[in-house]
């Protein structure tokens, strides 16, 4: 088990990368089974989610889009509550089947939100993707049909989640040690 520092907290391996790619191929390979014939378009959410997108694209095998947005409700390591959209979406969604990529749901306010703002544009259907989720945090119901892992309260760093915007860089998934 490795121990980073970033700024002034201490964090300690949680899920290390082979798991974490071994849970995304399996999520991709339910994807790609359930998705058949429907051409998807994923909306990767910005800017956690940026490497679990790219490796769960490099397993969808069937034909598929990708795009990009980006949302904003975490400063440090709490949700600020105000989720503001900071680049939009320039995608047709008319009649399409979306697929929300997204590094992890807690509360899920934000993803409701997206699925609330994705819903003003005529989707045929909505889905919910994350790598990780974490069921004792989530304060509104959602669907969220491809979900890598469920995992505990912990504030978590690495493979895209940031502290402070640092650690997005580390392959395997850390957690917060208590001090």
């Amino acid at each position: 088990m490795s121990v980073v520092k970033i700024k002034d907290k201490t964090f300690k391996t949680f899920i290390p990368e082979e798991e974490i790619l071994q849970r995304v191929k399996a999520v991709a390979e339910k994807i790609n089974q359930d998705m058949e014939g429907k051409n998807p378009l994923f909306l990767a959410v910005l800017n956690g989610s940026f490497m679990f997108a790219a490796d769960l694209m490099r397993f969808i095998t069937i034909p598929s889009e990708i795009s990009f947005v980006k949302l904003a409700s975490y400063q440090g390591t709490t949700s600020t509550g105000k989720i503001k959209e900071v680049i939009g979406l320039n995608e047709d969604l008319h009649d399409r089947t979306v697929i929300i990529v997204e590094d992890i749901v807690d509360t899920g306010a934000t993803m409701k939100q997206m699925i609330e703002s994705l819903g003003t544009r005529g989707p045929k259907s909505v889905h919910i993707c994350s790598l990780l989720v974490k069921p004792g945090k989530l304060q509104v119901p959602l669907n969220i049909e491809y979900a890598a892992m469920n995992i505990p309260n912990d504030f978590i760093v690495g493979y895209g989640l940031d502290y402070d915007q640092q650690g997005r860089n580390l392959r395997d998934i850390y957690t917060l040690v208590k001090d």
